[in-house]
């Protein structure tokens, strides 16, 4: 069973968001957890089987960091070690949440295979690596992929390396997503989220690297089944993804929104909801008497009225009433029988 298949799955997306620090892993984990959100969700790699050492940073890593480097030199302070993801899982187990990683390169992959994580996450820039893809299609867990800067035919093409490998298509999820940090809310077209979902017959979400959460909020109602949303302790820290994070009492908020969201949507059947089922009889009418009417005399408009309460007949009654003989008396205002 996949963790999205009985309510929205809500990934609190710690990411680098650690600075290399575990103690301020652990302190992520705990704010997830506070906040109420389903999972949380670091990155596992090594810079060096990830990144050429001349590799420049993305624009928004300078703008963000305000540091002008390679991205290596910033990706490798921004590691968490093996140790450091055991004591994160520990820490995760002990507060009931579900901790897991994204891989980005091979050897991590394999780590986090040791590690036994429940589900996996394919990041938007991994979406043409067909060694990679196969690899997580392989392992036949729930698998979530995020299609930044992906148009529909390198999704298609991903899917089919991941169904290739092995992956049954009732354990995926795709997730819509931008990877400007943090998006232009006119770049997020939201209603590609559900073209995925349309194309490929699977879940679909949102990772969201919007500055706010209500972009999440409108597509938990567009029907997401998972939503991810960046968050920190302190957005005012150092490195390249604070400045596009939730801080932990905005994800809280966020998630009791979704929440709110996802109870509203209901089950789509159109019927009276058992707290208003009580006001139907005081909000509705009745056919009852505009006059004194005698027995023997025929309903017209003019000796008939509708009033409330709604207690007796239905006035939807009325065209088949009208014409007939009244058999009893009524006073001015008794109900039709």
């Amino acid at each position: 069973m996949t963790p999205w298949k009985d309510k929205v799955f809500i990934i609190a997306e710690a990411g680098v968001n650690h600075n290399g620090d575990v103690n301020l892993a652990l302190q992520l984990v705990d704010a997830a957890a506070d906040a109420g959100a389903d999972a949380v969700k670091f990155q596992t790699y090594r810079a060096e089987a990830l990144v050429s050492l001349d590799a420049a940073m993305a624009d928004y890593q300078k703008q963000n960091t305000g540091k002008e480097e390679s991205q290596y030199a910033m990706l490798k302070r921004l590691e968490l070690s093996e140790e450091a993801h055991y004591l994160v899982k520990q820490r995760a187990e002990k507060r009931g949440i579900t901790f897991f990683s994204t891989a980005f390169d091979s050897d991590s992959i394999s780590f986090l295979e040791k590690m036994d994580i429940p589900l996996w996450k394919i990041p938007s820039g991994e979406i043409t690596n067909y060694p990679y893809l196969f690899r997580i299609g392989t392992l036949n867990r729930p698998t979530i992929l995020s299609t930044g800067m992906a148009n529909l035919a390198e999704v298609e093409a991903a899917v089919t390396v991941l169904q290739k490998a092995g992956l049954q298509r009732e354990k995926l999820c795709i997730l819509h997503c931008n990877t400007e940090y943090p998006t232009p809310v006119s770049d997020v077209n939201l209603r590609a989220m559900m073209t995925l979902g349309q194309a490929f017959g699977v879940s679909y979400g949102y990772s969201d690297h919007t500055a706010g959460g209500e972009i999440s909020i409108a597509a938990t109602a567009l029907g997401a089944a998972v939503i991810e949303k960046h968050f920190t302790l302190d957005c005012k820290l150092p490195g390249p993804d604070h400045v596009a994070s939730l801080e932990p009492k905005e994800l809280a908020s966020m998630i009791t929104a979704v929440r709110n969201i996802e109870l509203a949507m209901g089950n789509g059947i159109k019927c009276p909801t058992q707290s208003e089922a009580k006001n139907i009889t005081v909000a509705r009418k009745s056919i009852v008497a505009a006059r004194a009417i005698k027995a023997g005399e025929i309903f017209t408009e003019t000796n008939l009225t509708i009033r409330r309460p709604g207690i007796g007949l239905s006035p939807m009654n009325w065209p088949n009433l009208l014409g007939k003989v009244a058999t009893i008396d009524y006073a001015v205002g008794e109900l039709i029988q």
